[in-house]
C-alpha cells in the first residue's frame, strides 16, 4: 500500500535542491555561484547546471563548495521507456564531466535510505538493478570483455534499524575494497511540488543522509570516505506546510477575481511574505511538519529506480548499452 504521508518534526524548512536553494534568494547575482541553463524542448528537458565555487556561495545557499547538475522532465513519472531511456544518456554524458574516470576504476555504488519506506527507498532499488562486476574477475562473458570495470553496490539500510552510523558502514567498506569513486543514491525533498518524482541532481559534493527532512547524520563526503562522492538523487517528499502554502498562493490568485482588493481576509493573507505564510501554517499544523508524497509512489519510484539505475550502468561500463544490461541483469 502507498505511503500517503511521512511525519517528521522538523525545526525549520529545507531543501535537498541547490537549484532550489538559489531560486529561494532574491539577487540577480550571488558571488562564488555560476549558473548554466540547457534546455530541450523537443524532450521536454531542461538542465541546469549550478556550481558553488568557494565559500561565499555555499553560505548564500546552504550548500558544500561542488557542482550540482539538475535534470527536470515530466516525463520522469510517465511510463515512457524511450523518454526514461534519453534521461538516462543525457545523465550518463553529464556524470562523466563531472568526474572522469580511468578504465581499470573500482566503483562502489551506495543505495541510502529504507527499503520498508516507499519514498525512501530509491537508493535499495537503485542497488537491485545495478550491474555489479567486481566479483566476476575473468569470469567476464566474451562479449562484454573490456566493456566492464569493478562496480560492487550495497545498500546499508539506516540508522534506526541497524543501530550503526550509515557513514561508518561505508567508511568500513570503502577501507576494504578500496575504491576510486564512491556513488551514493538516495531520495531527497523538494521546496516545490511540481518538481516531485520529476527532478534528478547529481552533484560531486557528496550527500547528508536526510539533510531535507532535518535530520543530521555523518555526511558522505570526500573528506569523511576519502575518495571522491558523487550524490544522486531524486526528491520524492514535499514540505506539507510548503503544499499548503502554495495552495494558497492559487485561492489567493482565485479570490482576487471575485474580491476586491480592500477585503480584510484578502488583504491579510495577500500582504504576508512567503517566509511569514510558511511559518504560520507551520505553526498551525499541530502534529508537527508533515512530508507528504504522491499516491502513485510505488509505481513511480519502479521507473525513478529503474532510470538512475541505467545511468550508472552505461556512465559506468565503457561500450555497454541498456539492451545489454537488460540481458545481463
Amino acid at each position: 500500500m502507498s505511503i500517503l504521508f511521512m511525519v517528521i518534526i522538523m525545526e525549520k524548512f529545507r531543501t535537498d535542491l541547490a537549484l532550489e536553494s538559489r531560486e529561494n534568494l532574491n539577487e540577480e547575482e550571488i558571488s562564488g555561484v555560476e549558473i548554466t541553463v540547457e534546455e530541450d524542448d523537443e524532450l521536454g528537458i531542461t538542465v541546469t547546471w549550478v556550481s558553488i565555487e568557494n565559500k561565499n556561495g555555499a553560505a548564500s545557499l546552504g550548500k558544500p563548495i561542488g557542482n550540482y547538475v539538475t535534470l527536470e522532465s515530466d516525463a520522469m513519472k510517465d511510463n515512457d521507456a524511450q523518454a526514461h531511456e534519453e534521461i538516462a544518456k543525457i545523465l550518463a554524458r553529464k556524470l562523466g564531466q563531472l568526474h572522469k574516470l580511468e578504465s581499470d576504476a573500482v566503483i562502489l555504488v551506495v543505495g541510502l535510505g529504507n527499503r520498508q519506506v516507499t519514498p525512501d527507498a530509491l537508493g535499495p532499488n537503485v542497488c537491485e538493478k545495478i550491474l555489479v562486476t567486481r566479483h566476476l574477475g575473468e569470469d567476464v562473458p566474451e562479449e562484454l570483455y573490456g566493456k566492464l570495470r569493478a562496480v560492487s553496490a550495497i545498500s546499508p539500510g539506516v540508522m534506526g534499524i541497524t543501530g550503526i552510523e550509515t557513514a561508518e558502514i561505508i567508511k568500513g567498506v570503502a577501507e576494504k575494497i578500496n575504491p576510486d569513486l564512491i556513488i551514493a543514491i538516495d531520495a531527497l525533498a523538494a521546496r516545490k511540488t511540481s518538481r516531485i518524482n520529476s527532478t534528478i541532481q547529481i552533484s560531486d559534493a557528496g550527500v547528508n543522509p536526510g539533510a531535507g527532512l532535518g535530520n543530521r547524520r555523518t555526511p558522505i563526503n570526500r573528506e569523511n570516505m576519502g575518495v571522491p562522492v558523487i550524490a544522486v538523487g531524486i526528491p520524492t517528499v514535499v514540505d506539507a506546510a510548503t503544499l499548503v502554502n502554495d495552495t494558497m498562493d492559487k485561492m489567493l490568485s482565485s479570490m482576487s477575481q471575485s474580491l476586491t482588493e480592500d477585503n480584510p481576509f484578502y488583504k491579510m493573507l495577500n500582504s504576508m511574505q512567503d517566509e511569514d505564510r510558511y511559518g504560520l501554517i507551520t505553526e498551525i499544523l499541530s502534529s508537527g511538519n508533515m512530508f507528504v508524497t504522491p499516491k502513485d509512489v510505488d509505481a513511480v519510484m519502479h521507473r525513478l529506480a529503474n532510470i538512475i539505475a541505467n545511468t550508472l550502468n552505461i556512465a559506468l561500463h565503457p561500450g555497454i548499452t541498456t539492451e545489454d544490461v537488460n540481458r545481463f541483469l
